[in-house]
């Protein structure tokens, strides 16, 4: 193992406001991912709360404000509930398939699609073609592009779509996005996930990172859906109860940078 993997340099942002909770600032520590052992640094990262965004993996790293934690679904352990099961039965038949991350134009316009509808005025609403295409291709570990079809009888259109890294102990949903106006295929969000649940576990691979769960952010609410789910903490990983979920933002006193 090199140097750099062993002793990765890290940075860190200037703060801007927290695009979650109102008020707040967000800051975070990040560090490049190059090399032969970029995979193994990536992985090493994201146990202890990293994701990644093309050659880079970060994590918050906010002065007064620790909403943000990581948090995995136990793939072996999760059973749809009855409504969940409903949705995978209605879009059983949907091709699903893992391409290589390589952008398309109809990715593209799906996506573009998706934040008009979810997150308009976002930040990434001003992505363009090539920038899109940064954000498939410049990956220095294991990615996929999981593609939700319809059926060919239907003409084949692209629904949904995921950028997915495949890690040592799991997949991780780097970023999804779907046909949130179509009213023929209801929760194809959720569907998403779920999916990704099953290819884990038929792999063996134990977990599916989905990212940082923000304590009272409405956005954000929908994870805590898919149980059991581990969450990090400073003691480490552990199981999010209930009571975890309905509790307020974490929150320590402010304190002025050095």
């Amino acid at each position: 193992m090199t140097a750099l993997t062993r002793f990765p340099r890290f940075f860190v942002t200037s703060p801007s406001p927290c695009p979650y909770l109102p008020g707040r600032q967000e800051r975070k520590i990040f560090t490049e991912l190059s090399g032969p052992h970029a995979g193994e640094l990536n992985d090493a990262l994201g146990r202890i709360g990293f994701r990644r965004s093309q050659s880079v993996a970060y994590r918050p790293s906010c002065v007064g404000c620790n909403a943000c934690l990581s948090v995995r679904v136990v793939a072996s352990e999760f059973r749809p509930n009855a409504t969940q099961r409903k949705l995978i039965r209605r879009h059983g038949d949907l091709e699903i398939t893992a391409c290589r991350p390589w952008a398309t134009e109809e990715q593209f316009q799906l996506l573009r699609n998706y934040l008009a509808s979810r997150h308009p005025g976002g930040g990434m609403t001003q992505m363009d073609e090539s920038d899109y295409s940064d954000m498939v291709e410049q990956s220095p570990v294991g990615t996929y592009v999981i593609e939700y079809r319809e059926p060919a009888e239907r003409g084949g259109a692209l629904v949904a779509a995921c950028i997915t890294d495949q890690q040592a102990d799991g997949l991780s949903m780097i970023y999804s996005f779907f046909d949130a106006d179509n009213a023929e295929r209801p929760g194809l969000g959720n569907l998403v996930i779920m999916d990704h649940i099953v290819r884990a576990r038929n792999a063996g691979l134990p977990y599916v990172y989905l990212g940082y769960w923000v304590k009272g952010s409405a956005r954000m609410a929908y994870k805590t859906r898919y149980q059991p789910m581990e969450v990090l903490g400073p003691s480490g990983w552990r199981r999010l109860e209930a009571e975890d979920a309905a509790a307020a933002p974490a929150r320590m006193p402010v304190r002025e940078l050095a």
